[in-house]
C-alpha cells in the first residue's frame, strides 16, 4: 500500500507533468498560428520586400496592421508558455524567455514609423528606438535562452540537442545582422537575413514544444 505522503507527492507531480503538456501544445500552436499571420501581413502587405524589415508590416496605417500584431503577440504567447512548460530543474532559460516574451510583445505594441528606420544610417523617432530596441533585444534573449537550454542537463536530451543545433546557426545569423546593420544598413542582406533567422526561431518554438509535449505524456503514462 502506498504511503498517503507519498501518493499525494506522485499526485502533484503528475498534474504539473499535464499542465506542462497543455502549456508545450499551447507553445506550438500559437508559434505556428503566429508565424502564419505574420507571414500573411508582410507577403500582402505593401512593403518593400526583401530589402527591408518584417516589422514594416505593422506600421500604422498599413490594411494589415492588425493581423501583423496578433501573429507578434501570439508569437510572444508561444515564448512564454515555453518557459512555463520546461521542466523543474532549469533554471536560466525560463526567465530569459519570460524577458523574451514580454520584449516581444512590446515590439507589437509599440509600431515604428515607415520604414521602421534605425541608426546610424536613418534618422529615427522615439518608437522607431523603442520598437527597434525591444525586437533586438527580444530575439537575444530567446537565442541565448537556447544556449542556456543546450547545457541544462534537466531540460532532457531531446530539448538539448534542439537548442544547440538552433543555436549553432542562429548565433552567426545574429552576429551577421548585427554587423550589416551597423556597416551596410537596410538593404537585402539584413532582410534575407533577418528572416532566416526569424523562420528559425519559428521552428525551433514549434520543435520544441513539440517535443516538451510528448515528454510530459511519456512521463506521465
Amino acid at each position: 500500500m502506498a504511503e498517503p505522503g507519498r501518493a499525494g507527492a506522485t499526485g502533484v507531480v503528475a498534474r504539473g507533468d499535464v499542465a506542462r503538456r497543455v502549456a508545450a501544445s499551447a507553445a506550438a500552436g500559437c508559434a505556428v498560428a503566429g508565424a502564419v499571420a505574420v507571414t500573411v501581413a508582410v507577403v500582402a502587405g505593401p512593403g518593400p520586400g526583401l530589402t527591408g524589415y518584417v516589422s514594416e508590416a505593422g506600421i500604422a496605417g498599413s490594411a494589415h496592421a492588425v493581423t501583423y500584431r496578433i501573429g507578434v503577440l501570439a508569437l510572444a504567447g508561444a515564448v512564454l508558455l515555453i518557459a512555463a512548460a520546461l521542466p523543474p530543474g532549469v533554471r536560466v532559460a525560463p526567465a530569459l524567455l519570460a524577458c523574451g516574451a514580454v520584449l516581444t510583445a512590446v515590439s507589437g505594441a509599440v509600431t515604428c514609423s515607415a520604414g521602421c528606420p534605425l541608426p546610424p544610417f536613418e534618422r529615427t523617432t522615439v518608437a522607431d528606438l523603442v520598437h527597434g530596441g525591444a525586437s533586438i533585444a527580444a530575439t537575444a534573449a530567446v537565442v541565448l535562452a537556447m544556449v542556456a537550454l543546450a547545457v541544462s542537463r534537466p531540460a532532457g536530451p531531446v530539448v538539448r540537442r534542439l537548442a544547440a543545433g538552433t543555436a549553432t546557426l542562429a548565433l552567426p545569423l545574429c552576429a551577421t545582422i548585427g554587423l550589416a546593420m551597423l556597416v551596410v544598413g537596410r538593404g537585402s542582406l539584413v532582410g534575407v537575413t533577418e528572416r532566416l533567422l526569424l523562420g528559425l526561431a519559428v521552428l525551433w518554438g514549434v520543435a520544441t514544444g513539440t517535443a516538451l509535449a510528448l515528454t510530459c505524456r511519456d512521463r506521465s503514462l
